[in-house]
């Protein structure tokens, strides 16, 4: 492409021979330097997007194991290609400075915040609520009819989650005895 003269009004350019404004009368200079962020990718990942359960196709382009563009993926059967405004922003969330990356956890009572490793938050999750099912199980009614359940364990699921999540979690809260467990996309 032809070197753009230092600075030409676009009124200049598009009546120098482009009439309709669609080639170098609507470019800058800056502009006619630009590079598309998918074009300098190493690599791109097909996912899912995060934010519903609709499971919008994505095409995730990485450079130097950062996401650096995030598009809709043309393949996709559920969205070819489209994505909405949540979705098409989605690289803000994993690049954000603000994400939280590690597991934070506040005391009763406590001020501040604690870092706690994923393990010792699965465990401390897990040791709450064996505890909290073995204080509030009822095997049977006053008249001796069996219960077997526990109304001390809610689950209220959200929007993100897919059917087969929602089947596993129905499945897992059932068995512990839960009889309350309700999805936030049926409210």
């Amino acid at each position: 492409m032809d070197r753009l003269p230092r600075y030409v009004p676009p009124i200049l350019r598009q009546l120098a021979g482009d009439r309709l404004g669609l080639a170098r009368a609507a470019q800058s200079r800056r502009s006619a330097e630009l590079v598309a962020r998918t074009r300098t990718a190493d690599r791109v990942v097909r996912s899912i997007c995060p934010y519903c359960a609709v499971g919008c196709g994505q095409k995730v382009y990485v450079k130097d194991e950062k996401v650096v563009q995030i598009e809709g993926d043309p393949d996709s059967p559920i969205s070819r290609g489209r994505l909405c405004p949540k979705g098409s922003a989605s690289e803000a969330l994993v690049n954000n400075p603000m994400r939280e990356t590690t597991v934070r956890y506040r005391p009763p009572r406590a001020t501040e915040w604690q870092d706690l490793s994923l393990q010792a938050a699965t465990e401390m999750i897990a040791e709450r609520i064996i505890r909290t099912r073995a204080e509030t199980w009822e095997e049977t009614t006053e008249d001796g009819e069996p219960l077997k359940r526990t109304l001390g364990i809610h689950f209220l699921g959200g929007a993100t989650l897919d059917n087969e999540e929602n089947y596993l979690i129905k499945k897992f809260f059932t068995a512990m005895g839960a009889v309350s467990v309700e999805n936030q996309a049926r409210i």
